[in-house]
Formats: structure tokens, C-alpha cells, sequence
């Protein structure tokens, strides 16, 4: 599109008086969006049409001005714009232009490409020239005695003192020297030039300033050099490199390697103490911000807080001269400080405050002094109460990885304490260390705290011996041979834990150890898949005797989980189990076994004992390696049910249904009898509505070829369950059973205790009484009949043993909260909230009823 229609536009703007964002409007809809407004060279447009006159045209300029803001036009435009206006006689249009380059001189940026960002250097050396020009021309016009020429030339001395202070803008000015030298020339021909002229002047101050900007002209070109020793000092990448690969590749690693690969660089690259440490805690926190979450978290955390404090005591005893470490340990906190977006973004990442905590374990180790730690520490919480998203609330409940990781590290040695005891004296003691070790995410926290302090080899030994121990058998009741097996198997999986995550050399006896292997030793390294490794499936260790292996077979073909921990030699059995699979999987591929054997033989594999399950499936990946594309699917299946859950667990939402069924049927019990009726009936009551919450109700309805009664669960959850997008009515007669039932109910909920409460004789039809016994109870608060106390036993009592009476009584009041106006809900929500809190005292009971809360 041509200029000319350009300046049509303009001019059509200012005749129909347009306001700023009216013509930015308009002018978007006039030209079309391929072309940028740069290629057609909008600021020179507006700025040619604003100067036609003896003064600007203050309409006109305020559409450039919202140009310049809404980033219409690239500040590189405009200051080439307004390098090309040389009438510097018209005081009104120089003043108009100065204040337009004071819009944006102190922020002068370009996110383009890399020729964009040349161009805004090359427009920022003319607009330098021109500003040079207007300087000299107002200078010789306060020489001919005009007032206005002083006026105008302060106004450039100070608009040229603005731009040239930036340290920003004169790196920009370099590298235009670089690109244009003739443009370059003629600045310095216009700063001899300005020097002359202002020699003839007799004021001393603009003379003086005049100076000031000459002289921040002339470093320019000497920028580098002068610089050259402070950008020496400012960036280490080597030292980054180093720690971020011992981090990442070697947590197990010695510290003293480390230790002297550092000083090598130290000294190579001459690197003060201080930024020397500021660059190792440099990128612990990029790698700990950087590192995926679980395990990798986890073992970048330990590095951070209990092996660079360790490397750190290490360098303290290298020769330091006459300084002082902890001096310097401190010097490069405080230069940590100062980078407050990377503090933050760690103390995001690990929901704490990370330099407190190391802080207080270098302080610990002897490399900070007491009062060096406490002004570290307010300057910091000083910094943290500027970020305000750091405290909320959302991470609460989440304890921290770097204070579970310092806890965890003399958990470790006091669990070395302990397995160096005597494992035959106490088997069950240990099994309850073991199973504490295995809770939540304690197995892994522990094992980087050893990796990180070095005593993950001795934690690996421990437990070969562990492992070992097992193999002996003394006469053995049955609980004695269920501890054996549980010890075996719990050691047997750790190691395989070790192995995956920190690798196989951690497990492996020294060259020089002698006597005989280790049972894992030797599984781990002839059996177990790595990456890289390849496994014969037909090596003799795969191939032990065959009476063990039929006896095995017939074991696993015919017996329970429950005599299957009696197995006496579980080592035996865990090479044995390779060869049985294979039987098996012969006679299922040649049709003698159907899947259901199969599952049948895997459950028990997998049963209570997984390191039966670990051998198969490493087997099995080693023979379907050796096979073919289309001889592999009996052999993938296989692995598939040994590595997913028991398949007895498919079948237990009909488990629960047919058991809440049962319940339903009394049969003259006594009153332990009715208490175990009524804890079944429970139990099985808040599964169904959990699976029904989790998986949708569809998961629970019986197929609608079934014929006979339709159960109890499936009516109440279709008619008084609440879902998303299911619309109950709270007046359906399913909510309004036999009155005399509902009577003896509310007054049970009044006068007993939970304890009787239990021997209500029909669960189910409680379940359906107990809405309309909620409403007349609601009815009796709401009339002042009952006061808040009196509810607050009742509700307790609903919620006491026999949890599904509360789950019915919610689901029947979300849906009858929902009927009601905004003012009317009050009492029925509290009532809600009473139901649904004070005894949460189970996981169940406590996700359905918060699920329900939530269809509110």
C-alpha cells in the first residue's frame, strides 16, 4: 500500500477530529495485516504530517504517541523519524520531539530478530547525531543572543546526559561504531564541533554539561576494554558444568574426586573464593528448579543439602592464605541473596525456605558463624515477605523434600545401628523397621540421604546380608516361615530398588572380597535386565534342578498364597521360577493350560511374595527378546498379568455389593453378631459409593438382562446419590418410608449412644429412613424446638460407628439444598458441615463425604 493513501488516513483522522484509540482502530481496519506498520513507515508518516506547521499538530502527534504505547511502531522507527527533522529553528517542534524520545530512551528494547535488533542500534547512533546537531545549532543561537536558543539547548544537554548514562544504551552505541564507522565519524566531527562552539560561550554550567556528555561519548568506543576485568569475573560456566554432571551422573560418586576437580578448575581459572562458592550454589539450585519430579527430585535435594555442605568442609582445608572461609562462605550467601528470582523459584519448587535450611546445616558443619547465619537468615525472610506467593496456602499440607531429606540422614545411620544386629534374635523387630522403611516415600528419601553421604554401599550390604540371612533355616514354625519369607522378599526388593535407581555397581562386593557369592549378587548379574545388557534366557542358571522345578510347578498350579510363603528355600525358588514359567508357558501355548490356570498361577506368583513375580517377569524379558514379532504374545500376556494387580481385585465391587446384600438377611444374632453385620454392611456401603464416585455409577449397575430383585445399593445410589448433572427429587417417595420406622429412628438419634446404635436391626431400610427422620429433625432446629447442642448430638451419633447412616443423610440434604432459595440454606448446610466433620476418622469416609459436599 503507498505512502500516499497512508497520509490519506492521517489527514482523514485529523478532519473527523478521531481520539487516539478511534484512529488505532480505524487504521487497522483500513489496511491489511500482512504488512507490518514499520514497512510502511508510519511513524515517519505521522511525525512528516505533525511538523507541517510553525508548531506541531497536537492531535496528530498524540496518534504517534499511541503508537509508540501500544507498540504499533518500533522505537527504532520513531528515532529514525525524528532524526530526519532538521529545521531546528522551530523551538515548539524540537521541544515536541525530545519529549517523544523521553517516552522510551531509558527503555529502549527489541524482541525481533537479530537484524531488528541491529537496526534499533543503527537508529540509536543517528538519533545520538541528530540530538549532537540540535545541540550545536541551539548553542550557536544562544551566541547570537536569542533567549530561546539557552532553553532548547538545556533541553538537549539533558535528553543527551539521559540517554548517554545508561550503560544499556551505550553497549547499543558500540555496536552500531561497529556496524557503521562513517556514522561514527561523523559523531566525532560533531563533538569537535560542539567543543568549539561551546569555548565562545561564557556559561560555565552548559559548559560543564556539555563536557559531561563529551566524555560519555568518547568511552564508548573504549567500552571492552574497560569492562574486560569485571566480565572476566562474572560467569564460571566450568564450575556449573562440573557440579551440575556430578549432581545428575554421580550421587554415589566419592567426594574427594570432586572435591579435586574443583580446585583444578579454582586454580586454573583463577576464581575468587567467593564467586567460586556463589557458582556452586549457582547451579545446585538450577539443577534442583530444573530436576523432573520423584526420584531425580529427591536425590538433586540430597546433593544440595547434605553433599555440597560436605564437599564445602572438604575445600575448607586447602590452603586459603591469609583469608578466612567462612568469610568467603558468607560473602557468597550474600551475593546468593541478591539473586531473589532463583531463590524464589527454588522455594516454589520445594514448598520451604530453602537457604534457611542451608543456612542452618552449613552452620552446622562449622562453615558459617552463628551471627553470619541469623543476618543471612532476616535478609532473606526479609526478601520472602516481598513474595507473597511463597505463603500461600495451596502446599500447606506438603512436607518439604530438603527437611525430610535433613531428617532423613541420621535415620540412615541409626538403621545401620540396627541391621548390624543380630537378625535371629528378633526377625519380627526387624520386619517392623523394614515395613516403616517402606511407608509412603520413606524408602526413597532414605536411600538419597545414604547416596549423598557416601552410605548407600554399606545400606546396599546391609541388606545382601539381610538377604542372605534368609537362606538358613533352623526348624521353623509357620508364622517363623511367613517372617523368613517376608524378610526375603521385602530385602530381595530394595536391593532391586538400589539397583534400578542408583545402578548395579552399588550392590557388587569388591574384586577382592573373598568367599562365596552373594545369592542377589549373583541374580542381579546373570538375570536381572539392564539397559545395555544383554541376558541369555537359556544359561544354566536359568536351568536348576527339575524335581525342584516340578514341585515348584505343581505348587504354583494347585496352592494358595498362604502356603506359598512356607516355601523353604527362597533363593532356590527364585531360580527355579524361571524354568517353571516356562513349562507353564509351554502349556499354554500348546493349549494343555487355559488363561484362567493362568491367571489362577500368576495370582499366586504374585501373591504375597513379589520377588517371585520380579524373577518371572525378568525372565520373561530376556526369552521375548530371543523371539520373534508374532511368536511374542502368549509371552508379552503373561508379563502383563504378573506385573498388574491380582485379578481377584476385578471382582470386587461384586464382593462388596454381594456382601452388602448379605447383610440385609438376619438370622437371630446376639449382639456381637449385630455389631459385625453392621460394620460389613458399612464397609461394603462406603466401597460401592467410592467406586461409584471414582469410576461412575455405570461401573456398579447390574446388566438389564438381570431378572430377580434389584439390589439395594443400585436403588439407593439411582435414586438418592448425587452426581454431576443428575437432578434428585428430595420428595420422591424412596425419601419417605413407613412414618413409624422414621419415629423409632429419630428418637434412636436422640437419646442413644453410637454403641447401640449398632444393633439396628435392617441397615437399609435406616438408610432410607434416615432421610425423612433428617428432615423432621431439620424442621424441629429450624422451629426452635431443638437447640444447636441437641444437633450436634444427633449428627454425632449419625456419624459415630456407622458411617453410610451420614453418607444417606448428605445425600439427601444436597439434593433437598438445592430445591431451596439462597436465604433458606443455612441451617441445612451447617447441619452438612456438621455431618461431614469433627470424626473423620477414615480415608472412606472422608473422600465421600467430601465428594458429596462438593455437588454443592
Amino acid at each position: 500500500m503507498k505512502v500516499v493513501n497512508l497520509k490519506q488516513a492521517i489527514l482523514q483522522a485529523w478532519k473527523e477530529r478521531w481520539s487516539d484509540y478511534q484512529w488505532a482502530i480505524n487504521m487497522k481496519k483500513f489496511f491489511p495485516k500482512g504488512a507490518t506498520w514499520d514497512i510502511l513507515n508510519l511513524a515517519e508518516a505521522l511525525l512528516e504530517q505533525a511538523m507541517i506547521g510553525p508548531s506541531p499538530n497536537p492531535l496528530i502527534l498524540s496518534y504517534l504517541k499511541y503508537a509508540i504505547s501500544s507498540q504499533m511502531v518500533s522505537y527504532s522507527t520513531v528515532l529514525t523519524a525524528i532524526s530526519k527533522f532538521d529545521d531546528f529553528s522551530r523551538d515548539l517542534c524540537i521541544q515536541a520531539l525530545l519529549d517523544i524520545m523521553d517516552m522510551f530512551c531509558d527503555r529502549l528494547s527489541c524482541h525481533g530478530k537479530a537484524e531488528e535488533c541491529i537496526g534499533l542500534c543503527r537508529a540509536l547512533l543517528s538519533a545520538l547525531h541528530w540530538l549532537l546537531r540540535c545541540t550545536i545549532a541551539s548553542a550557536e543561537r544562544l551566541r547570537e543572543g536569542t533567549t530561546a536558543g539557552e532553553k532548547q539547548l538545556t533541553m538537549c544537554l539533558q535528553r543527551l546526559h539521559k540517554i548517554l548514562s545508561s550503560t544499556k544504551n551505550r553497549a547499543l552505541l558500540h555496536i552500531a561504531k561497529l556496524e557503521e564507522a562513517s556514522s561514527w565519524t561523523a559523531i566525532e566531527q560533531s563533538l569537535l564541533k560542539l567543543g568549539d562552539t561551546f569555548a565562545s560561550l561564557n556559561n560555565s554550567h552548559l559548559q560543564s554539561q556539555a563536557e559531561e556528555c563529551g566524555a560519555l561519548v568518547r568511552s564508548i568506543p573504549i567500552m571492552l576494554s574497560m569492562h574486560s576485568e569485571q566480565l572476566h569475573k562474572t560467569g564460571f560456566p566450568t564450575v556449573h558444568a562440573v557440579v551440575l554432571l556430578e549432581g545428575t551422573m554421580n550421587l554415589t560418586g566419592e567426594m574427594q574426586p570432586l572435591v579435586e576437580q574443583l580446585m583444578m578448575v579454582k586454580r586454573m581459572q583463577r576464581i575468587p573464593s567467593p564467586l567460586f562458592i556463589l557458582e556452586i550454589w549457582k547451579a545446585c539450585f538450577v539443577g534442583l528448579i530444573e530436576s523432573p519430579e520423584g526420584t531425580e527430585e529427591l536425590k538433586w535435594t540430597a546433593f544440595t543439602f547434605l553433599k555440597i555442605p560436605q564437599v564445602l568442609v572438604k575445600l575448607k582445608k586447602y590452603p586459603q592464605g591469609d583469608k578466612d572461609f567462612t568469610e568467603d562462605v558468607n560473602c557468597a550467601f550474600e551475593f546468593l541473596l541478591k539473586l531473589t528470582p532463583l531463590l524464589d523459584r527454588a522455594d516454589q519448587r520445594c514448598n520451604c525456605d530453602c537457604i534457611n535450611l542451608l543456612l542452618q546445616e552449613c552452620s552446622k558443619q562449622g562453615l558459617l558463624s552463628e551471627m553470619n547465619k541469623d543476618s543471612l537468615t532476616e535478609k532473606r525472610i526479609a526478601d520472602r515477605e516481598q513474595s507473597p506467593w511463597l505463603k500461600s496456602a495451596e502446599n500447606a499440607n506438603i512436607q518439604p523434600n530438603p527437611g525430610l531429606i535433613l531428617r532423613a540422614e541420621p535415620t540412615v545411620t541409626n538403621i545401620l545401628k540396627t541391621m548390624d544386629a543380630d537378625h535371629s534374635k528378633s526377625p519380627e523387630g526387624l520386619l517392623g523397621v523394614l515395613g516403616h522403611m517402606l511407608s509412603g516415600k520413606s524408602l526413597d528419601l532414605l536411600l538419597a540421604a545414604a547416596a549423598a553421604t557416601g552410605k548407600l554401599k554399606s545400606f546396599a550390604r546391609k541388606f545382601i546380608s539381610l538377604n542372605e540371612f534368609t537362606k538358613h533355616i533352623n526348624g521353623e514354625n509357620s508364622k517363623a516361615a511367613s517372617v523368613r519369607a517376608l524378610l526375603f522378599d521385602i530385602s530381595f526388593l530394595m536391593l532391586c530398588h538400589v539397583a534400578q535407581t542408583y545402578g548395579s555397581e552399588v550392590i557388587l562386593s569388591e574384586s577382592s572380597t573373598v568367599g562365596e557369592v552373594p545369592f542377589f549378587e549373583t541374580w542381579m548379574q546373570m538375570c536381572m535386565p539392564e539397559e545395555g545388557k544383554i541376558l541369555n534366557p537359556d544359561h544354566p542358571c536359568f536351568r536348576p534342578d527339575s524335581t525342584k522345578v516340578e514341585s515348584l510347578v505343581a505348587l504354583l498350579n494347585n496352592t494358595s498364597e498362604t502356603k506359598l510363603v512356607q516355601i523353604l528355600k527362597w533363593h532356590e525358588a527364585c531360580l527355579s521360577i524361571s524354568a517353571a514359567i516356562l513349562e507353564i508357558l509351554n502349556a499354554w501355548e500348546n493349549g494343555v493350560l487355559a488363561f484362567e490356570s493362568i491367571q489362577k498361577i500368576t495370582d499366586n506368583i504374585k501373591g504375597k511374595v513379589c520377588s517371585l513375580a520380579v524373577c518371572a517377569v525378568a525372565w520373561l524379558v530376556a526369552h521375548v527378546r530371543m523371539l520373534g514379532l508374532d511368536e511374542r504374545e502368549k509371552s508379552l500376556q503373561m508379563i502383563r498379568q504378573l506385573v498388574g494387580p491380582l485379578s481377584s481385585e476385578n471382582t470386587l465391587q461384586f464382593y462388596n455389593e454381594s456382601l452388602n446384600e448379605f447383610t440385609k438377611h438376619i438370622n437371630g444374632e446376639n449382639s456381637k453378631a449385630a455389631s459385625v453385620r453392621a460394620l460389613l454392611f458399612d464397609i461394603s456401603f462406603l466401597m460401592l459409593c467410592h467406586v461409584a464416585q471414582t469410576y461412575r455409577s455405570e461401573v456398579i449397575l447390574s446388566e438389564s438382562s438381570t431378572v430377580g430383585e434389584v439390589p439395594f445399593f443400585e436403588t439407593w445410589m439411582q435414586m438418592c446419590m448425587p452426581e454431576e448433572g443428575k437432578i434428585l427429587n428430595p420428595d420422591h417417595p424412596c425419601f419417605r418410608p413407613d412414618s413409624t420406622k422414621v419415629e423409632s429412628l429419630v428418637a434412636l438419634l436422640n437419646n442413644t449412644s453410637e454403641t447401640k446404635l449398632v444393633q439396628i436391626l435392617k441397615w437399609h431400610e435406616a438408610c432410607l429412613s434416615i432421610l425423612a427422620a433428617i428432615l423432621e429433625i431439620l424442621n424441629a432446629w429450624e422451629n426452635g424446638v431443638l437447640a444447636f447442642e441437641s444437633i450436634q448430638k444427633i449428627t454425632d451419633n449419625i456419624k459415630g460407628k456407622v458411617c453410610s447412616l451420614a453418607v444417606c443423610a448428605i445425600a439427601w440434604l444436597v439434593a433437598h439444598v438445592r430445591m431451596l432459595g439462597l436465604d433458606e440454606r443455612e441451617k441445612s448446610l451447617q447441619m452438612i458441615r456438621q455431618l461431614s466433620g469433627v470424626k473423620r476418622t477414615r480415608k472412606t469416609w472422608f473422600t465421600v463425604t467430601e465428594r458429596l459436599y462438593d455437588q454443592l
